[in-house]
Parts: structure tokens; sequence; C-alpha cells
């Protein structure tokens, strides 16, 4: 089942040098459940994320969440608490080898929509680059009244 939903995302990425770097963003999506637990949570990014011409879709499965870049900007990162996985990131410069260091994940997801927080750090050459906090809530649109 796919529903169009209007998804809000808040982010705020920490680096060791420097001040923390927040962003907002609200956009309509979709939410589509696959029958067997899991959903995912698609959109289109924008200037404003600079990853206009992209996808993002986050496929959430139990604990195990993947997000999924298609577009301008191509990337697939695994997030899994407690654990690290190594990722492709590709940047206008090249493709970038990071690790993704899952701290703390929390979903409410499910038909109605909820809520996702994930608490992760980004290493590059096995040194915290930088920690994340990503934020999403996922509402139903309201049916149009005629």
């Amino acid at each position: 089942m796919t529903d169009n939903v209007i998804i809000s995302i808040k982010g705020k990425q920490l680096y060791a040098e420097g001040s923390p770097e927040e962003m907002e963003l609200v956009t309509a999506g979709t939410l589509h459940w696959d029958g067997q637990g899991g959903c995912t949570v698609s959109y289109q990014e924008s200037e404003l994320t600079g990853l206009e011409g992209t996808t993002t879709r986050l496929h959430i499965d139990g604990r195990r969440v993947t997000l999924l870049r298609e577009g301008s900007i191509n990337s697939q990162m695994v997030f899994e608490e407690g654990r690290r996985h190594l990722s492709m990131y590709e940047t206008p410069y090249g493709e970038l080898s990071i690790g993704v260091c899952t701290r703390r994940m929390r979903s409410t997801l499910d038909e109605a929509g909820g809520d996702l927080e994930i608490d992760y750090a980004i290493e590059i050459d096995n040194l915290v680059a930088g920690q994340n906090l990503f934020r999403m809530n996922v509402k139903k649109n309201p049916p149009l009244r005629q």
C-alpha cells in the first residue's frame, strides 16, 4: 500500500572544528508498506539540501534503515544501532568510502506515519569526521475536500 505523505526532516551535523550545521526540509513524498513489516519513504531532494535532482529512499526494516540516493548524487548508507557499516558516498570530486556508526536509532513509523530518528557518526579513514542527528516525521496527506 502506497500513501502520499508530508515529510518533515531536521538534520544536525556537528564537526570536530567549526559550528554545527542545521537543515530543515518539509516536502511531499510517499510511504509504501511492503506487506512484510518493512516500509519505504521516498521524496525528491531540493535546492535547499544541495541535492536537487536526487530521489531519496529510506527503507526501514526492523532494526535496519537503508538510505539510497539516486540522481545527481548516488549513495547508499546503512544504519543499524550499535553497528558500523561501510558505505560509498558520491561527491562532486569522486566517490568516497565512509564508515557509518549508528549510536542510536528509533522508529515509530506505522501505516499512519510516525517518526524516525537516527544518531550516527561518519568516519573517513577510520577517523570520526562528524556527528549527525537525523529526524524525520511522516504524516499522511489529508484527502482533498470537494
